[in-house]
């Protein structure tokens, strides 16, 4: 196509200029349509309309690219070092990380356990920024140093097991009105299992958010209580 310059313009699409945000966004995307198994260099590539060699600029292998992946769903998880209500932070922040969870859910397997293949210095900065942010907040709260990170660790192990646990209930049949029937527990031995069988309609009005929230409430009550110390003994 001539313009009315004279110059001479492709008349096909322009494609998008390369960046780390560029790749690492699309890699996301696809993770989340197809799953982890789908990403690979040449298939993001095909995505991006470019070359697969030209995305190692961005991510030296496909482990780089897991690892780009892991950093930009943390990105979107804000944590506010300067709030001094760490107990509000922490719930907050425990309902934001739920919803990421169920946003990016493919992505799940990476944030629990990707970290445990690479020792703490060696890791993205991106995915050490979270528990820099969490120390300095507890720190700030008035724990020490290394109850501060007892304390992330028992936050994060719960978060990530409610998080697992509530994308993996299952409904064999969704359309069948009796919760035993619905959850597949009549298949369990009555005798062997009764208060399981006696529980499903409780199962099957499992609710995520509530769930987490009476969780984080057992959890922070009990930080709290030991921030404060132990009971003052009455002198004489």
């Amino acid at each position: 196509m001539t313009s009315p310059n004279g110059t001479t313009n492709s008349s096909g699409p322009r494609k998008a200029r390369l960046s780390r945000e560029v790749v690492l966004s699309a890699a996301l995307e696809l993770v989340d349509a197809e799953g982890l198994e789908a990403l690979t260099m040449r298939r993001l590539g095909q995505e991006l309309g470019r070359d697969p060699m030209s995305l190692y600029r961005y991510a030296a292998n496909r482990a780089a690219l897991l690892d780009g992946v892991t950093e930009r769903v943390l990105n979107e998880l804000a944590i506010f070092v300067d709030d001094r209500d760490w107990q509000a932070q922490l719930r907050r922040i425990g309902h934001d990380l739920r919803l990421l969870a169920l946003r990016h859910p493919n992505v799940v397997p990476l944030l629990v356990t990707r970290p445990l293949s690479t020792p703490l210095g060696l890791r993205p900065l991106g995915t050490l920024r979270p528990l820099e942010q969490i120390l300095a907040l507890l720190i700030a709260a008035g724990f020490s140093p290394a109850d501060a990170l007892h304390v992330y660790r028992a936050y994060y192990g719960f978060l990530y097991g409610h998080i697992l646990n509530e994308l993996q209930e299952y409904i064999v049949d969704p359309d069948e009105n009796e919760a035993v029937l619905r959850l597949g527990l009549h298949r369990l031995p009555a005798k062997e299992f009764p208060h399981l069988r006696a529980l499903g309609p409780v199962l099957a009005e499992y609710d995520g958010d509530v769930e987490l929230d009476q969780g984080l409430s057992i959890l922070l009550s009990g930080l709290a209580t030991q921030l404060s110390g132990p009971p003052q003994q009455p002198l004489g």
